[in-house]
């Protein structure tokens, strides 16, 4: 049962390094317009894309941005960060 737990929370910690560098990589075109990924680069972002979109995408079909003026917030990444990080704690909670 540790053991598995264990896994759990190694595999929550694993996710949430991900979306952060999710978060690093969304910020990257903000900064550095020109900027388009090649070779290595661009597999990588492809696959932190591949792994973090559906959740993000799902909730967002819910939960619509925020209006602030002109400028949207999205709280999709962050509803789907605090969720991880709660199923971390519930899973060491439960043992």
């Amino acid at each position: 049962m540790f053991l598995l737990v264990r896994l759990l929370s190694m595999l929550c910690s694993i996710y949430l390094w991900v979306l952060i560098a999710r978060m690093v990589i969304s910020w990257i075109p903000l900064l550095v317009p020109d900027f388009r990924p090649r070779g290595a680069a661009a597999a990588v972002f492809e696959a932190i894309y591949t792994v973090t979109d559906p959740p993000i995408k799902f909730v967002r079909r819910y939960i619509k941005p925020i209006r602030i003026g002109t400028i949207g917030l999205d709280v999709a990444f962050m509803v789907v960060f605090l969720a991880v990080v709660m199923l971390q704690r519930m899973v060491w909670w439960l043992v």
